[in-house]
């Protein structure tokens, strides 16, 4: 087998770009391959095999990530944004209009330098960029208009329009990974229609009719999410406004629709709540969703929309699938603590077909093993696993977070592998790969099976001095005191009170019959002299304030 790729990090702070090589890292530190370059924003291709990147409002140059040397640089003027195609052949840009009718989308080639598509577009939005999206492979290219979808031939932009695709009220649209064998539109709701999501296949014979369809209310905006292997569709549509008022953030729903047309409905979501996060596995056979009103609920569901493994709850809203084996990360960034915990996961062959069954039994533990371990990341704003799939890598990055800013990496397993902290970063990303260009690690997977089923080892929160060596793991420490308010302090000054009197009386409880009773009674006796001292004197002041009311009333008289 040829020799696996080097790691390879693009990291951007207010001076420019860098890129890391690793890990593992030499020397406990990280190895500079490419030096710093100024610029405003880089991004890589799909493939990894370019790099685009914006220097300032008008110059964007284009690099061959195979030695990181820049082979086209294009000068335009008012560039408000960029995109490169999945393989780097193209690159498209979007200027600010100077006239009405100005056609300021403009479609590039990065081997000749030329433009070889144009056209007019007045506001762009995440659902309109990229205007022209591409097949993996680039073989497909395809954009929406009013009321149409039209297809191009990817290598050839000359030919123009090969293909229209009619659909009345088109608002979203998203092309497949495979080839461009499918195309999933969104139709947004209008004078009492339902919204829907329709997919159709991009050959021109089969187009007139789609060959999946779901329509639902409640639905102002929608999230595609194809299988890498362009069979199943994952649809999360959300609305601004939750009519049952039971979140601030509006109401979310999962559907789950097959190119096939076996499948068109509802993921069998198990608590209410929203749907915070869902992915595919690397396989395309499996997916799995982050779900429910805190804490949240974790499932994984095969291709049949059957759940198949159950991963608990707690504070999560992310999920991350390894490109590598069944490892997945699971955890609570954002506004959330940052809890993670990893887990591999391993299917007993025949047995899954029956754990859809079982599950309702409440013994679908039985035909799994889940080794899990816990740790932390404060604060994170980004993550991934590496294209190795040997290291998961957290970042807190400007503008979200101006403090506390750094990157850390972590180990299948969950240990501290190496972090460090800067004075304000941008972004931090691993040059993507194609998994199959990696080894596969079956040693760790095995080492895994010999572990004993939801052995849980909890890792200690790693502290913000970052270890230098590599192999240096997060050391375990005390959990924090609990936050205790100042008017608080009474209430724990009365509860030691009580505390030390239940101790008294537990130690009389060891003492023999008689000596108990005696106790017991001088307890007693005790409280009993306290109310009646207490109730005499109640009953003297009300004989204090009679007679006073007495001698006012004979003196008026």
């Amino acid at each position: 087998m040829e020799k696996s790729p080097a790691l390879e990090i693009l990291v951007r702070e207010p001076e420019g770009f860098s890129i890391w090589k690793g890990p593992p890292f030499g020397n406990g530190q990280p190895q500079v391959q490419l030096e710093r370059v100024s610029c405003s924003s880089a991004k890589f291709s799909d493939n990894g095999s370019r790099l685009m990147v914006i220097k300032d409002s008008s110059i964007i140059s284009i690099y061959d990530c195979s030695k990181f040397t820049e082979i086209r640089c294009f000068n335009i003027p008012s560039i408000l944004a960029a995109s490169l195609s999945p393989r780097g052949a193209y690159l498209q840009t979007f200027q600010k209009p100077s006239a009405p009718q100005e056609k300021n989308v403009v479609l590039w080639s990065v081997e000749s330098g030329s433009s070889v598509y144009h056209q007019s577009m007045k506001n762009m939005s995440k659902t309109t960029w990229p205007t022209i999206q591409f097949s993996f492979d680039e073989s497909v290219a395809c954009r929406f208009c009013t009321n149409e979808i039209q297809i191009f031939d990817g290598k050839d932009f000359s030919k123009g329009i090969i293909n229209r695709l009619r659909v009345p009220g088109i608002a979203a649209m998203e092309l497949s990974r495979t080839a461009g064998s499918h195309i999933a539109a969104f139709v947004a709701e209008s004078k009492g229609m339902p919204a829907s999501v329709q997919i159709f296949s991009s050959k021109k014979d089969e187009q007139p009719q789609p060959v999946a369809r779901r329509s639902f209310f409640r639905c102002s905006t929608v999230q595609l999410h194809w299988n890498c292997i362009s069979t199943g569709l994952l649809v999360l549509a959300q609305s601004d406004v939750d009519k049952t008022n039971q979140s601030y953030y509006g109401e979310s729903k999962l559907n789950y629709l097959t190119t096939d047309g076996s499948h068109e409905g509802l993921v069998p979501l198990r608590k209410e709540g929203p749907v915070h996060d869902v992915q595919w596995s690397s396989s395309g056979l499996e997916f799995a969703v982050v779900y429910g009103f805190m804490p949240a609920k974790a499932t994984v569901f095969d291709r049949k929309c059957n759940p198949i493994v159950e991963l608990g709850a707690g504070p999560y809203n992310t999920i991350r699938f390894n490109p590598k084996g069944r490892f997945l990360c699971l955890a609570g960034f954002g506004n959330l603590p940052g809890d993670m915990t990893f887990s591999y996961l391993v299917y007993l062959g025949i047995f899954s077909h029956f754990i859809r069954f079982f599950d309702i039994l409440g013994i679908l533990g039985l035909f799994r093993k889940k080794a899990t371990w816990n740790t932390k990341a404060e604060c994170s704003v980004t993550s991934e696993w590496s294209p190795d799939g040997r290291h998961f890598m957290t970042a807190t990055t400007a503008p979200r977070l101006q403090i506390d800013n750094g990157i850390k990496f972590f180990g299948t397993n969950g240990s501290l592998y190496f972090g460090k902290m800067f004075d304000r970063l941008y972004q931090a990303e691993w040059k993507p790969e194609a998994p199959e260009k990696f080894s596969d690690f079956s040693d760790l997977a095995h080492s895994v099976s010999t572990l004993k089923i939801d052995d849980n080892k909890k890792q200690g929160h790693e502290s913000k001095s970052f270890p230098s060596s590599t192999k240096t793991a997060a050391m375990p420490t005390h959990k924090p005191a609990a936050y205790r308010p100042p008017h608080a302090k009474s209430a724990a000054a009365i509860q030691a009170e009580v505390n030390k009197d239940t101790e008294i009386i537990e130690s009389h409880l060891s003492l023999s019959p008689i000596l108990l009773t005696s106790s017991l009674k001088s307890i007693s006796n005790s409280e009993t002299s306290k109310n009646a001292a207490r109730n005499k004197k109640r009953r003297e002041k009300q004989r204090e304030k009679k007679a006073a009311e007495a001698s006012s009333s004979s003196t008026a008289s």
